[in-house]
């Protein structure tokens, strides 16, 4: 790397592995991130459809019961102990759970000028943590990789980021560990569609941050029932040597390693092998567009500040 792209590198980062104070100094970044909390209007009806996806409702107190109140929020079990009705309080919940489905798969750990895509996708999901923290929403997350998932419950603030942090660097430091031995399953990120599910909660906002290579026609099912009641967004992790703009001598020989392959490429082979990589990502944009969800774009090749405008 010339001296010029290390400039260029986020602070504390050397563009490989991941550090707790890298995933920090995101910190700085999330002000450009808007709150995309509406508040309900609750005592408002209409004939349009809220754009709120259903919050739920968080227990409050137990009180006697009073002429009035739903029959169906008896406390049975403390009407039975005590002898006199009781009725359950609930309170609409303020905190919107913030959900991340980070893609760590091996196509990530891919690289040609500044960043391996990995490390952007953290970099990504510190930022939209932090601003989550900001908001006073809860944070959850799911780091998927071809033999982890790690499923991160959303919990208030500094402990949701804490745990987050903590599960990047971990889930990261295996997958470098892991090169020499790669394991295989092709429905990873299925399951982890799957599995995310479990974790967003009605109202939730998931965000999915991967390269859009394991993706399949198979998640579009638990894809679209999460949609039913959360919303989504989605980032797609680029790379300037997969994307065919970075600039290449007339004759070269690169060697690359996509995921367990190890390739050399040459200006005879780097069109076959570009327009598989095209495909692959053209086949995730369309399975967005059937969620009817815009993926946005980040460039690995330039640092995350430079592209604020993109994730306002």
């Amino acid at each position: 790397m010339t001296q010029e792209l290390l400039s260029q590198l986020p602070l504390f980062s050397d563009g490989v592995n991941l550090t707790e104070q890298e995933l920090i100094a995101c910190q700085t970044h999330s002000h450009v991130i808007v709150d995309r909390k509406t508040r309900s209007k609750a005592a408002l009806s209409g004939h349009r459809a809220s754009l709120i996806k259903g919050r739920g409702m968080e227990f409050a107190e137990v009180r006697h019961y009073q002429n009035g109140d739903d029959v169906r929020s008896i406390d049975w079990r403390v009407t039975a102990r005590t002898g006199v009705a009781h009725t359950k309080l609930f309170v609409e919940e303020r905190e919107r759970p913030i959900i991340l489905l980070v893609d760590l798969s091996h196509s990530l750990y891919f690289g040609s000028t500044l960043l391996l895509q990995a490390v952007q996708a953290a970099h990504l999901a510190s930022t939209l943590a932090w601003s989550a923290v900001k908001h006073g929403d809860k944070l959850g997350a799911l780091i998927a990789s071809e033999t982890t998932h790690l499923e991160l419950k959303p919990r208030s603030r500094r402990q949701g980021m804490l745990q987050l942090c903590s599960g990047l660097i971990d889930v990261h430091q295996k997958q470098l560990n892991q090169f020499d031995n790669l394991p295989q399953d092709p429905d990873h990120i299925y399951k982890a569609c799957q599995r995310l599910q479990r974790i967003a909660k009605p109202g939730s906002l998931v965000w999915i941050i991967t390269d859009g290579q394991h993706f399949n026609q198979q998640c579009l099912a638990p894809l679209t029932e999460l949609k039913r009641h959360c919303d989504i967004g989605a980032f797609v992790i680029t790379d300037p040597l997969r994307q065919g703009t970075l600039a290449l001598p007339k004759q070269f020989a690169f060697p690359v390693r996509d995921g367990k392959q190890q390739l050399t490429l040459t200006r005879e082979s780097y069109q076959a092998w570009l327009t598989g990589q095209q495909a692959t990502q053209q086949q995730f944009i369309d399975l967005m567009k059937q969620l009817k969800v815009q993926p946005k774009f980040i460039d690995a090749a330039n640092p995350l500040s430079a592209q604020l405008e993109i994730i306002r």
